[in-house]
């Protein structure tokens, strides 16, 4: 009997040490926080510096001996020689060897190609109001020979637009080659005062 109640005893005490284990949490509650790593910047997002710009461009008026006179459009960086083609190419009249053809253009100038004979623009300047005489990169002018020169090329001169430029040409046509320039007198619309201007400006070659 002594036995049995001691059988009985040592159960209950395993039981209760059982129990007690069984009420316990088998582990710590995890910390939230312990699982979240640091952000990731999204990468996907769209850069502007990939953007490419768009080139640019400038105006130059083609003037003189080329087939299609006037102001073209051409990129940033072109040369004398690609505006002479924007501008469809020289005539056979056109005299190239006083030309710098392959300098670079700035925009707002004017190149003017000399027929044969002619004296050439040195270089290409920029353009003033109605006209301003074409200068070489020194300084000094380039007469205009008003017995060869087109339209265009009067039209360079100051205070003779395009009206007084086609008199001119009217002239030339209806008497002949200038034997002086100060015949010009007779063109109407050219006074005295623009006809002091100009005597500095033209000259009378050929014809």
């Amino acid at each position: 009997m002594a036995v049995l109640l001691a059988i009985v005893g040592a159960g209950l005490i395993a039981w209760s040490i059982w129990q007690s284990s069984m009420d316990r949490p088998s582990s710590e509650p995890l910390d939230p926080s312990a699982s979240v790593g640091p952000a990731v910047p999204d990468s996907s997002e769209p850069t502007q510096s990939a953007a490419t710009e768009p080139r640019g461009s400038l105006l130059v008026h083609v003037a003189g001996a080329v087939n299609k006179p006037g102001v073209v459009s051409l990129p940033l960086g072109s040369r004398v020689f690609q505006a002479i083609d924007a501008a469809g190419g020289a005539t056979p009249e056109a005299e190239l060897s006083g030309l710098n053809l392959a300098e670079v253009l700035s925009d707002g100038v004017k190149v003017v190609v000399p027929v044969a004979g002619e004296a050439p623009n040195a270089a290409p300047s920029p353009l003033e109001g109605s006209g301003a005489a074409t200068g070489n990169s020194s300084g000094s002018t380039t007469k205009v020979n008003i017995n060869t020169a087109t339209l265009e090329e009067l039209g360079t001169l100051p205070r003779v637009g395009p009206v007084t430029a086609q008199r001119i040409l009217d002239w030339r046509k209806e008497h002949g080659a200038f034997a002086s320039v100060d015949e010009l007198d007779a063109i109407d619309g050219i006074g005295p005062k623009l006809m002091e201007s100009l005597k500095e400006l033209v000259t009378v070659q050929g014809g």
